[in-house]
């Protein structure tokens, strides 16, 4: 048994193409093409045309592209988009598409009545009334609306027809018929004239172009949208495109540049029957055109209704419910009338035509935007049966954006920040949905990817700068945070940074689970801490084997792992004896290795980094400064500095200084000359001793030591510090070069 919203699948191609050619070859054709041409020229509107059709074909063939995609629901072109970039984006250029579409409603009824310009001036002449357009456009307007709330489509559509043949007849007898005052070959109609003005006139010409997306708004109609859309709508924006050259032709030879700017009606001084068809043409399009609109418009608001875009329950209701079995989006139109009263009431041809060209920029240039991403993206589920090209697209979600800066920049700001003020109040009402990332996801990961591979071939041409590339791996994540703030300083701004949470076991589907919802409290951990690390999780049955695979594993910035980050709590030898065990393995894979020895001290940021530098930090004492100066880079230690000490003996104070002094200058560091202290080695005397006493307020201290002390020191080495607080061990696996 057929259920109803199979039944109100009822159309073909034909409504599609008729419905948008109708739009097209609509009231702009009649009333502004001989202004244009008069204007700017034949040449100068020509080039209206080329730039317009250069949003309006990219933009035809994406969305016949993506209609052939996927399956294409009620709300045409909000439909696409929606499903595209997400819902609440979606929305909001769906609510600015509705807008557009409502408006236009109101700009074909303020232009169907200027066809009855002899009956205005008739009632001018013969009484000296000078009557307002609204005389005959609200009129116009309210039995529209009754026709169409009380009718429905089926009406509408009949009617397309016959609008259509009068438009066929209005324009065969302009072509044949003859100019009333010729102009003369090499006059100036066939020049580009009057270039500042070629973008105000453009505003005025582009709504003529947007008829071509006027079909696909029935596509909740159509009984095969993945065929009828791309069929009707690039058929009718092709022949509109041809029917634009060859006005502009007969207009440039018919008549001089004073009669077509002063003159809306033109086109009936030149054609066979004029001051009667001519106005009926005029009146017919606008009135199939006003027609159109107030047939799509409601169809887009009901799928945003239907989508529970707004934030009302009850709104969205009343706005998603059809009446009868075709679903008619009755009170959606009532709505839209509303809308579009107003705006015939306001009466200005031109200022209407530049809002409805903003709104459709963005959504034009939105679905080309759609279009490239996808073709970017290669998502193996984006498979049209009809493919575009993606510099096609590209091109046209530029030149979108690019004409809405030149018509006006103001305008422009102001329909931005319209869809902001939108996209902020829908998102905070519809939390749970996909933002923009719906449609980008794929984008960013073929520009991971291939940024990774190209960063991996280009490994033989290292820059010789380096930076930090490190790998933590701990299993108290959930028990002590420091670690995990400090590789979220180091990789803030200047280094790249991986973070291991390690589950002790073997894989298993418990421990699958338990890595999956710890992993998600990791992502929770790295949004609290607005954090750049890269999180993950590891099931391994020992922690040596799970060191074994973290430092084999490339770092997702395409670099190679160079720095290996320990930590245990100080106090508790067992860690420490483990990361001993396991020291000789991480040195075999040539990496710097930074033990942190966390403690239960408050860190006070503003107390400095203190770096003791020793006789034998040769290859660690520049490591340390560059890890300093890196972490310094995060706004927790903005109002911090760096201190420098250095351990040396008597006669070797002043070189040991001017080296120190000579190296922060060269390499342009924000470390101040006072805090740089030399002090002398006494052999009585235990450097941990003075580390002790000087820094035991530091908010962090580093502290380097050689691979061969591990060996014959063990733990011993790294104890003794208990008064200092957060220490980090540094070990440079080879002399890091300041530049």
């Amino acid at each position: 048994m057929e259920n109803p919203g199979e039944k109100a699948r009822r159309f073909g191609t034909a409504p599609v193409f008729f419905t948008a050619i109708t739009t097209i070859l609509g009231a702009i054709l009649f009333l502004r093409f001989g202004y244009a041409t008069g204007m700017l020229g034949f040449w100068g509107v020509m080039l209206i045309i080329l730039v317009g059709h250069m949003v309006t074909i990219p933009t035809a063939l994406a969305l016949s592209e993506i209609a052939t995609n996927q399956k294409v629901e009620g709300g045409g072109v909000y439909f696409i988009i929606s499903r595209s970039f997400g819902l609440n984006t979606g929305a909001t250029i769906g609510i600015a598409l509705y807008l557009s579409q409502a408006i236009s409603v109101a700009f074909y009824l303020i232009a169907f009545a200027e066809a009855f310009e002899p009956f205005f001036n008739f009632v001018y002449n013969q009484y000296g009334l000078v009557l307002p357009r609204q005389t005959i456009s609200i009129p116009a307007f309210l039995v529209l609306t009754a026709v169409i709330l009380r009718r429905g489509t089926n009406l509408g559509l009949k009617v397309l027809y016959f609008v259509a043949a009068a438009l066929f007849i209005s324009l065969l007898l302009f072509f044949t018929g003859e100019p009333g005052n010729p102009v003369e070959p090499g006059m100036t109609n066939f020049t580009f004239r009057n270039p500042n003005e070629f973008f105000f006139v453009f505003a005025i010409i582009f709504p003529a172009f947007t008829g071509m997306a006027a079909g696909v708004g029935l596509s909740g109609d159509l009984r095969n949208p993945a065929r009828s859309i791309p069929l009707g709508t690039i058929s009718a924006t092709l022949i509109g495109m041809a029917v634009y050259i060859f006005v502009t032709w007969k207009l440039a030879v018919s008549a001089s540049p004073a009669d077509l700017v002063d003159d809306q009606l033109i086109m009936g001084r030149i054609a066979i029957l004029g001051p009667l068809l001519i106005p009926l043409g005029l009146a017919a399009s606008t009135l199939s055109s006003a027609l159109g609109s107030v047939m799509i418009a409601p169809r887009t608001l009901q799928a945003l209704g239907a989508d529970r875009s707004f934030p009302g329950r009850k709104m969205n209701y009343i706005l998603a419910r059809g009446r009868t079995e075709t679903n008619e989006p009755y009170n959606a139109t009532l709505l839209t009338c509303i809308i579009a009263f107003f705006f015939v009431a306001v009466g200005n041809v031109n200022m209407v035509a530049q809002i409805i060209s903003m709104f459709f920029m963005v959504t034009y240039g939105s679905l080309c935007l759609i279009s490239f991403l996808n073709h970017f993206g290669s998502d193996p589920s984006y498979r049209p049966s009809f493919k575009s090209r993606w510099y096609l697209s590209l091109a046209g979600f530029l030149i979108s954006l690019w004409l809405m800066l030149m018509i006006s920049t103001p305008y422009t700001i102001v329909a931005f920040v319209i869809m902001g003020v939108i996209y902020s109040w829908i998102s905070r009402h519809h939390k749970d949905r996909k933002g923009l990332e719906a449609i980008f996801q794929s984008t960013f990961f073929q520009l991971a990817r291939k940024i990774q591979i190209y960063l991996q071939k280009s490994e033989k041409k290292k820059d010789t700068s380096w930076r930090p590339s490190v790998v933590c791996i701990s299993k108290n994540t959930f028990n002590r945070s420091k670690p995990f703030e400090l590789i979220t300083w180091i990789s803030h701004r200047y280094g790249f940074a991986t973070y291991i949470h390690l589950i002790e076991g073997y894989f298993s589907r418990a421990t699958y689970r338990q890595s999956a919802e710890e992993l998600e409290q990791l992502i929770k951990l790295s949004e609290i801490e607005e954090s750049n690390v890269y999180v993950d999780t590891l099931i391994s049955p020992s922690y040596t084997s799970a060191i074994a695979q973290v430092i084999q594993l490339p770092s997702i910035s395409g670099m190679e792992t160079n720095m290996a980050l320990f930590e245990y709590e100080q106090g508790h030898t067992g860690e420490l004896c483990q990361i001993i065990d396991n020291y000789a393995l991480v040195k075999a894979g040539n990496l710097d290795v930074c033990i942190y020895a966390c403690s239960q001290k408050i860190m006070n940021f503003r107390q400095g980094i203190h770096i003791w530098i020793k006789p034998t930090d040769s290859e660690n004492a520049n490591l340390m400064i560059l890890i300093s100066y890196i972490i310094l880079g995060h706004p927790r230690w903005r109002k911090s500095y760096i201190k420098i000490f250095s351990l040396c003996k008597e006669e070797e104070k002043q070189r040991t200084l001017d080296h120190i002094i000579r190296l922060i200058e060269e390499g342009r560091l924000p470390i101040s000359s006072k805090n740089i202290e030399i002090i002398t080695i006494k052999e009585d005397v235990n450097p941990k001793m003075i580390i002790n006493e000087r820094s035991e307020n530091a908010g962090l201290t580093m502290i380097g030591f050689r691979s061969e002390m591990v060996k014959q020191y063990g733990k011993k080495l790294f104890e003794g510090y208990e008064r200092i607080g957060d220490v980090i061990f540094v070990n440079a696996n080879k002399y890091k070069d300041i530049k």
